[in-house]
């Protein structure tokens, strides 16, 4: 019932489109630089060779637009290929106008972090080695500085070497730190879209719901109508007819869909289908899982007079079931769940006596794809390992509760005891608050 959906881990590809474009746009400014160093400031360049580096980025650009579709997506090879080229095409121009000693020699770092936020990390590690190499070669290798010939900058060794730990440093750190922010989006927006995944198929079996309920109250006339006809006939035959033990069959079978149908339809304190109170919502939740050798306890308040009743929402049946599902995968023998309310607040406390949650993850709880071990592993000994297998299960949960208004705190519970403890809290006015109605579809006027 509170099964994740299957997601294949999304392809690391670029669009071919986008670096052709950024490197028109690479191609733009490297070509108005060298013309405004050589016309403008009227420094020396080797401007014929600079000119002709440029052009060979330019005709490559040309034949990729000929040669591929502009949408295509690129294979990470292919895509690291070309990243590739643009450091050795810079490097070229870098060691035409003065190595390192460029101003522009941090621009090195461009393909490193297109890189690192769209291809896998060992394309990145490899494109990033590469830059670095390059930066090495042109510490020793390179044309002068451009510059006024009457007064000839001249900058220390150690300063220059200052510079090649400094870019060798950003092409490290910043890579990373770039991979680490891509990656961190990646994974929010793969939790985000299983979370749509598994409220749209909650919704639909809250609607099957809906129309099995629906159904057995239009299926209740047609039924009772024939079980009049039955006992009719079945007083109209003689006692020794041969037909009188198919009807009575007959009345039999008539009877048990009537039961059938009344348990559909029965519903707590007589509220409409699409309101349950809490106690309902809660049994509903729990049921699943009372068959897996661990006892679950639900306590009420002793008066449970102004129990709160809310909309069937599938968001909280979904998470509260998660959370009551990790609890017993990780309970030793019982889990605890505590209902209790008053005029403001909905609270559901669930606690399990297994091993509580792992000190390393008690900061991360709540982030997609964050668990120590999976559901049932165990240690070397035998033992549970200490944790609560929070990954995108938890996630989607949390996220689901707290759409619905809902807080969420976790602890691990004060010694002697042990276990974790989760605690879901509500305003009652997000409670009770009915479910939006679905938006109607637009009404396309036909002539």
């Amino acid at each position: 019932m509170f099964g994740l959906p299957r997601t294949n881990e999304r392809p690391r590809n670029v669009r071919l489109d986008t670096l052709v474009r950024l490197r028109w746009l690479a191609v733009l400014g490297q070509f108005a630089a060298v013309l405004v160093v050589y016309f403008g400031l009227e420094f020396e360049v080797p401007i014929w060779p600079c000119l002709a580096v440029i052009a060979l980025a330019a005709l490559l650009n040309i034949a990729l637009r000929i040669g591929f579709h502009q949408t295509q997506w690129l294979e990470p090879d292919r895509a690291a290929w070309l990243l590739g080229f643009d450091i050795a095409e810079l490097t070229a121009l870098l060691y035409l106008t003065g190595g390192l000693e460029n101003p522009f020699s941090f621009l090195l770092l461009g393909p490193v972090l297109i890189s690192a936020t769209a291809l896998p990390p060992r394309m990145t590690l490899l494109i990033g080695t590469f830059a670095m190499f390059c930066a090495t070669v042109l510490v020793f290798l390179h044309y002068n500085l451009p510059w006024d010939a009457e007064d000839p900058l001249e900058l220390p060794e150690i300063y220059m070497v200052g510079v090649w730990l400094s870019i060798l440093l950003a092409i490290g750190y910043i890579g990373v730190y770039t991979w680490q922010i891509a990656e961190e989006a990646r994974q929010l927006s793969d939790a985000l879209a299983a979370t749509e995944l598994v409220l749209a198929r909650e919704q639909h079996l809250s609607q099957l719901d809906g129309l099995a309920a629906a159904a057995a109250h239009e299926l209740g006339t047609p039924l009772s109508t024939i079980t009049v006809v039955i006992r009719e006939i079945e007083r109209a035959l003689e006692p020794n007819s041969p037909y009188s033990e198919d009807v009575k069959l007959l009345r039999e079978q008539a009877q048990r869909c009537r039961e059938i149908l009344a348990k559909i339809t029965e519903l707590p304190a007589g509220e409409p289908f699409d309101r349950m109170p809490l106690s309902a919502l809660i049994e509903e939740a729990v049921a699943p899982h009372r068959n897996f050798g661990v006892s679950i306890g639900v306590t009420y308040p002793p008066n449970r007079a102004g129990e709160p009743v809310g909309a069937r929402n599938p968001a909280i049946r979904y998470g509260l079931g998660n959370l009551i599902e990790n609890a017993v995968d990780f309970a030793h023998s019982r889990v605890e769940i505590f209902a209790q309310w008053n005029a403001d607040e909905v609270t559901i406390i669930i606690s399990d006596d297994g091993p509580g949650f792992a000190p390393e993850v008690v900061d991360r709880i709540g982030a997609p794809y964050v668990t120590h071990r999976k559901p049932g592993a165990r240690g070397p000994e035998g033992d549970e390992e200490t944790a609560f297998g929070l990954g995108l299960g938890f996630f989607i949960a949390k996220t689901l509760l707290e759409r619905s208004g809902a807080k969420l705190s976790l602890i691990n519970q004060s010694p002697p005891l042990h276990g974790a403890t989760v605690t879901i809290t509500w305003n009652r006015a997000d409670f009770e608050r009915p479910m939006p109605a679905p938006p109607l579809e637009p009404v396309v006027a036909t002539s």
